[in-house]
């Protein structure tokens, strides 16, 4: 099983979570039984879950900062929550900017419409820009 396969499966939940308030850890554990997923794979998106609902008020100041002239709650669900995982992953995780934004953007092809890989690619550009700028400043 694939890292991107993993985040697939905690982007599911994270959109679980934040479209119909389902309790994270039952909708984890389905998506983790239902997709038989090998013990590492298990831990890694067990911790992009539980990483990016841990942090999520400081990640969604983040979109806030970056997604001018969006409200949180104007964006796609799935938008939403694509831009939470990746950038728990650019600014929690260590995952190096062009593998969170191709992986994001690639994720955005399946699950979401088909301007999404240019909005998100867009606000994550400009954390990775900010990011390069400024390499102490996380969030």
């Amino acid at each position: 099983m694939s890292r991107r396969r993993a985040r697939e499966i905690a982007l599911q939940v994270l959109f679980q979570v934040d479209l119909v308030n389902a309790e994270p850890d039952c909708a984890l554990n389905y998506m983790l039984a239902e997709y038989t997923v090998p013990d590492k794979m298990a831990v890694f998106t067990r911790s992009l879950v539980n990483g990016t609902l841990e942090h999520q008020v400081e990640i969604d100041d983040n979109i806030k900062r970056y997604a001018i002239e969006w409200d949180l709650t104007r964006m796609a669900n799935v938008d939403r929550n694509l831009l939470r995982l990746a950038i728990y992953e650019i600014f929690y995780e260590g995952t190096p900017l062009n593998v969170a934004i191709n992986e994001a953007l690639e994720l955005a092809k399946t699950f979401s419409h088909d301007e999404a890989p240019r909005f998100i690619n867009g606000i994550l550009g400009k954390i990775a820009r900010e990011t390069k700028e400024h390499p102490g400043k996380s969030n």
